[in-house]
């Protein structure tokens, strides 16, 4: 698959329903889908879904419903996040709160059920802020691992490069305490401590470029925090999360270790 062909083998997949929902608050996109493995073959970790599309409500989570359902086909328990994101409600601390509520509704579900492993959480582009960010807030413990795939792991650069028409400004609201804003958000500025991370990034990404994750890996490195770069030769911003691609072979084995 060439990177010009990824975009449109992910957006043209069928959506995928989910077994059941959750909600985790009043508005329509505080709402978790959960994919459950066929009955007797659990046997991975329980995964914490979380899309991208640079905060914008033009962007939910149904694109990576086929990723879900074929995670839970593999035997892990999914859960896929909705939340607030700009120009429907969201954006800043609203984005960043429904996250980890999105992370604790989920955990709780599974917990009904019977006991449940503290999560992976897995972030998409803007998705991968989401969850190094949640990982950071002090959820050592509750959560078990972070896959960030192709992130916005450096928001000072994203806010500089433009990225997507100057995403970073409109998530975070350009104007008086912008810095210090960017500042308590940013995942270089706040690696996680005690979660291990692992980044996955295309070499060949155009959306994101790959050295965000680079300067992320390397100040979280020198901060003490456990995270291994994995770059993806030839690959662009969406195959990780294409069921037939082999870069979704290897998010698979960054998740679960092949299972």
């Amino acid at each position: 698959m060439s990177v010009a062909d990824e975009e449109a083998a992910l957006l043209g997949l069928a959506p995928v329903a989910p077994h059941r929902s959750v909600t985790y608050g009043p508005h329509p996109d505080q709402r978790v889908d959960l994919y459950d493995p066929a009955p007797g073959t659990a046997r991975g970790p329980h995964v914490v879904l979380v899309h991208g599309g640079f905060w914008r409500a033009a962007y939910d989570r149904t694109h990576l419903s086929p990723a879900a359902a074929e995670l839970a086909r593999r035997g892990l328990p999914v859960a896929l996040a909705e939340y607030r994101r700009v120009g429907g409600g969201g954006g800043g601390e609203r984005t960043f709160d429904d996250v980890a509520a999105a992370v604790a509704a989920a955990t709780a579900a599974w917990a009904a059920e019977g006991p449940a492993p503290a999560p992976v959480l897995v972030g998409h582009s803007a998705g991968g802020q989401l969850v190094l960010l949640t990982a950071a807030r002090g959820a050592a413990g509750r959560i078990g691992r972070v896959v960030a795939v192709a992130p916005v792991a450096d928001l000072a650069a994203a806010h500089r490069l433009g990225l997507s028409d100057h995403a970073v400004a409109a998530l975070l609201g350009d104007g008086p305490g912008f810095a210090d804003r960017l500042a308590a958000a940013d995942p270089v500025r706040h690696p996680p401590a005690g979660v291990p991370v692992t980044v996955l990034h295309g070499t060949d990404d155009p959306d994101v470029p790959p050295q965000l994750s680079r300067s992320f890996a390397a100040a979280a490195r020198a901060a003490g925090a456990e995270v291994a770069l994995r770059e993806l030769p030839g690959v662009g911003h969406y195959a990780p999360f294409v069921p037939s691609a082999a870069a979704f072979r290897t998010l698979l084995g960054a998740v679960c270790g092949g299972c």
